[in-house]
């Protein structure tokens, strides 16, 4: 029997098993996906376990996807560009590091039926997801993109990469009209973003990676205040999909029935 894991660290909230068990029931294949909540220091032994084929495939969640591209073999263009890796697979006797949050994230605002072009972003986060989520902006044509984090300087990286971002402190609220709150505030139903609603004009669009819990406060109140709110399920679908369809060659169904599994 084949074995999928999800790795990261909270790993309680990720929904990955639950999704890829579904597929995997669905098409009658051998195999089981489960979640694992590790530290640093055990990625190489995860490494080695998928170089053995003891584990067939991994993905990476919170906080590891910049800090497994150390014992990659070969990234993908994706993964490189981005330097985020989200899709681990063993081929052709090299560990491939693969980037599925780019497409998954462009599928998913697609998928909500909002055009990005000419829009102002406003990103509040700058972790291992954001890099894919700036190229995907770019390729939908936003006009500018502007990001604050809670530890400056890793905004500031993300500037050496993308030379064309604006950077903002923490706290501030520059005008926008989409804003995706990328960071982990929001996974615990206390946690807030210090975001004064009152003051943003309604009918923007407020996205939240997060999509477990399905509303966060971040969402709750951008309703609250007129404004068109979305979790980052979609976006999880898609990105899930990729990994899956490499994983298996084999592309699962994405219907009604997978997208109420998750709510």
């Amino acid at each position: 029997m084949k074995k999928y894991i999800v790795i990261g660290n909270p790993i309680d909230h990720s929904l990955s098993p639950k999704l890829h068990n579904y597929w995997i029931k669905k098409n009658n294949i051998e195999a089981i996906y489960e979640k694992r909540k590790i530290k640093e220091s055990d990625i190489e032994f995860i490494v080695s376990e998928i170089k053995k084929e003891t584990i067939n495939g991994a993905n990476v969640t919170v906080p590891f996807k910049k800090k497994v591209i150390p014992y990659i073999d070969e990234l993908s263009p994706e993964a490189n560009e981005s330097q985020s890796v989200n899709t681990i697979y063993f081929q052709g006797g090299k560990l491939i590091g693969h980037n599925t949050d780019i497409s998954g994230f462009e599928l998913g605002i697609k998928y909500s039926k909002y055009d990005i072009k000419n829009k102002i972003v406003f990103i509040l986060g700058a972790g291992g997801v954001v890099s894919s989520i700036i190229i995907a902006l770019k390729r939908m044509g936003a006009a500018k993109i502007i990001i604050s984090n809670r530890t400056k300087s890793k905004a500031e990286d993300l500037k050496n990469i993308f030379n064309k971002l604006e950077i903002i402190d923490w706290g501030e609220t520059p005008n926008f009209d989409m804003i995706i709150n990328a960071t982990s505030i929001g996974l615990k139903n206390e946690d807030g973003i210090k975001l004064d609603y009152s003051k943003i004009e309604p009918n923007k669009f407020f996205y939240d990676v997060i999509y477990n819990p399905k509303e966060t406060i971040f969402l709750k109140r951008a309703k609250l205040f007129g404004n068109k709110a979305e979790n980052g399920k979609m976006m999880f679908i898609y990105q899930a999909h990729q990994a899956f369809t490499i994983w298996n060659k084999l592309m699962p169904e994405i219907n009604q029935e997978v997208i109420n599994l998750l709510d």
